[in-house]
């Protein structure tokens, strides 16, 4: 048996064996949705990462890095990100993890909405809950997507048949274990994520001679490969290779900078800041998950795309395949299928938090809030379950298309999340006169400005818009309509004042 294939095969194992083990420990639906909140701050921070970039941070962010070295789709948006993170980590974690326990132990973000601000008519809960499935969707089908080029490039596999099988093991252990199998596996993945980049970095760079050879060569081929403010051209199909495409400009640095708002909004990375211990664990893994969880692999990620553009004679059909090429050339086939499970894992790790936070929206916002209000814990968890089966054959549908880009699924969802629930939350964990009916506007403006802005022509990310739109109508609505209730402002008071 090919050695590449036994190390997916024992890595899978590990993943399905975590599953089981923790089924037995998935009792109520916290446990299933939150783990109980009992993460420590290492747990934490690396599946904060791992659910956090996907197959696109292997994948889709090489790619862009192959395709045009340090522009837009590379340097500017690994800065916006990593500042958004550490912005998100500094600010939003604590506040958000005493918060959400204080308001009714919410355990989810459409919970917590409701809860934050006494919201009687169920509008904000039910509103939320359905731009997280919508959104999700998408989300959960670019890492559907990730995983089958993954087992093609590796296996030369058909699209359709890697789709099936990829699918088939994030759903097995998400549907056994739910959190805890989620976070646990996560940790691993976020860890094993880390190292493939950082080895493969440092790998490709001591082959190559250091960053100088590097930048010499990238030189040779095309300068504005090293230019962050020019764009560079790529298009297999019409024989383009690395040529120069003019200046980015203002619109293109700002949309690609502006990923990092999204940090703000997205709900399998603001319930593991829910789930953490304490609030006290947070600063630990604060510094964990910025440092080894974001900064280091994405810059690595940058290498090792530039790194593969001078590493092969032939330029790549497919960019979004440059790591799972490159170690395949570069390394033993057991190495290889060590660093090559690293994609995988990046995969898994965001599809499963997707599945469990969208299997969480049905189960506790709408079955339990409108179907069954008296039911058992044990009726919500199989009903989180199936949500899970449900939301993974919806998004195998719109990942079934054999040529779908993993970054622009990405990116779509990851504005929709930014826009329509970074504002939001922002607001309500910071300022005390947002009211009810500024926040249900918020969610409604960010989230119809992010479905209608590709018709308006404009070439600036959407995340833009909808992020600015969201707050204004936050600040008006909130002014001019009534205020938040005496009750709401004490609470808040409160949790302002816990340490």
């Amino acid at each position: 048996m090919d050695a590449t294939l036994i190390t997916f095969i024992v890595y899978l194992s590990i993943m399905l064996t975590i599953g089981i083990i923790t089924y037995r420990m998935t009792n109520t639906l916290s446990d299933y949705i939150l783990g109980g909140r009992s993460l420590n701050s290492w747990v934490a921070a690396f599946s904060t990462a791992a659910s956090d970039f996907s197959g696109w941070l292997l994948i889709g962010l090489p790619g862009a890095a192959y395709a045009a070295g340090f522009d837009a789709f590379s340097l500017w948006i690994a800065v916006g990100l990593a500042i958004g993170a550490t912005f998100n980590w500094q600010y939003v974690a604590k506040r958000l993890r005493v918060y959400t326990q204080f308001s009714n132990n919410s355990i989810t973000l459409p919970e917590f909405f409701e809860n934050r601000f006494h919201d009687r008519s169920n509008l904000l809960r039910l509103i939320s809950a359905l731009f997280i499935l919508l959104f999700f969707l998408f989300y959960t089908a670019s890492g559907l997507v990730a995983g089958a080029k993954l087992f093609q490039g590796t296996f030369e596999m058909d699209y359709h048949l890697s789709l099936l099988i990829g699918a088939a093991i994030i759903v097995g252990y998400t549907f056994l274990g739910g959190f805890l199998a989620v976070s646990y596996t996560d940790f691993l993945q976020g860890a094993l994520m880390f190292l493939a980049l950082l080895v493969t970095a440092v790998y490709g760079l001591v082959e190559i001679g250091g960053f100088q050879a590097l930048f010499n060569q990238l030189g040779s081929i095309n300068v504005s490969l090293l230019d962050a403010f020019e764009a560079t051209s790529y298009d297999q199909a019409e024989g383009v290779f690395w040529e120069p495409a003019g200046a980015i400009g203002f619109v293109g640095i700002i949309s690609a900078l502006a990923w990092g708002l999204g940090y703000f909004g997205q709900p399998h990375i603001l319930a593991r800041f829910m789930a953490i211990r304490s609030a006290k664990e947070v600063r630990k893994a604060k510094v964990i998950g910025v440092l080894l969880g974001v900064v280091i692999p994405l810059y690595c990620a940058l290498l090792v795309g530039m790194i593969g553009i001078v590493s092969f004679d032939e330029p790549l059909n497919d960019p979004e395949q440059v790591f799972i090429q490159l170690v395949q050339v570069a390394y033993s086939p057991w190495v290889a299928g060590f660093l090559l499970a690293a994609v995988l894992a990046a995969i898994m790790s965001t599809v499963d938090s997707q599945l469990l936070v969208s299997s969480s929206a049905l189960s506790e916002d709408f079955y339990r809030k409108y179907f069954r209000k008296k039911a058992s814990e044990t009726e919500l968890v199989w009903i989180g379950r199936g949500a899970v089966l449900l939301i993974a054959i919806i998004a195998l549908l719109l990942a079934w298309n054999d040529e779908s880009s993993v970054l622009d699924l990405v990116s779509y969802a990851w504005a929709g999340f930014g826009a329509t629930f970074g504002p939001p939350i922002l607001f309500s964990l910071f300022w005390r006169r947002t009211s009810r009916n500024g926040a249900l506007a918020g969610l409604l403006v960010g989230g119809i400005t992010v479905f209608t802005w590709q018709y308006t022509g404009s070439d600036l990310y959407e995340m833009v818009p909808g992020f600015l739109f969201s707050s204004i109508a936050i600040v008006i609505f909130s002014l001019i309509g009534p205020g938040p209730s005496p009750q709401v402002k004490e609470e808040y008071d409160k949790v302002v004042s816990m340490k």
